[in-house]
């Protein structure tokens, strides 16, 4: 698959941008069922989004080929908790990660990985995250391949 990788425009590209929310909302449901599918998620998850970014510092890349846009990657940086030590609490954080059914398997998702990490590494950060759905193997494997480790597990129990 020949694609390409570039920041997004935020007026251009909102759209898309606002179908990958709801993409991955549709997805994540299949393993985990407290996931919004109502219309008003995307755009409420966004502005949620843009004000990290604002407040952070943080890169949208999306992934496009000639048939259009196929995928997207939202990376800001944060801090850690104050009991990590100081060297390490300065990190990025990938905060979305979505490809349309189309571009997946075929590369895309970790050419976005990488755009995150170089950009992380633009700023001087070491640190990068990224979270992934217990039941999502898929996309751990992924990210294990990318070289992500496993970090720490949260568990529920519903009451």
């Amino acid at each position: 698959m020949n694609f390409r990788i570039r920041p997004a425009d935020p007026a251009r590209d909102r759209a898309a941008m606002l179908s990958y929310i709801d993409g991955l909302q549709a997805f994540e449901y299949a393993v985990e069922k407290n996931r919004r599918l109502d219309a008003m998620v995307a755009a409420e998850h966004m502005a949620v989004l843009d004000k990290r970014l604002d407040e952070y510092g943080g890169a949208i890349f999306l992934a496009e080929d000639d048939g259009g846009p196929l995928g997207w990657a939202v990376v800001h940086e944060t801090v850690d908790d104050i009991f990590v030590i100081e060297s390490e609490r300065r990190m990025a954080y990938i905060d979305e990660l979505y490809l349309i059914e189309r571009a997946r398997g075929m590369g895309a998702g970790r050419v976005l990985i990488a755009a995150c990490e170089d950009w992380a590494k633009g700023r001087g950060i070491g640190v990068i995250m990224i979270g992934v759905l217990a039941k999502n193997g898929r996309a751990h494997a992924i990210y294990n391949a990318a070289g992500y480790e496993d970090n720490s597990i949260q568990l529920r129990k519903y009451l």
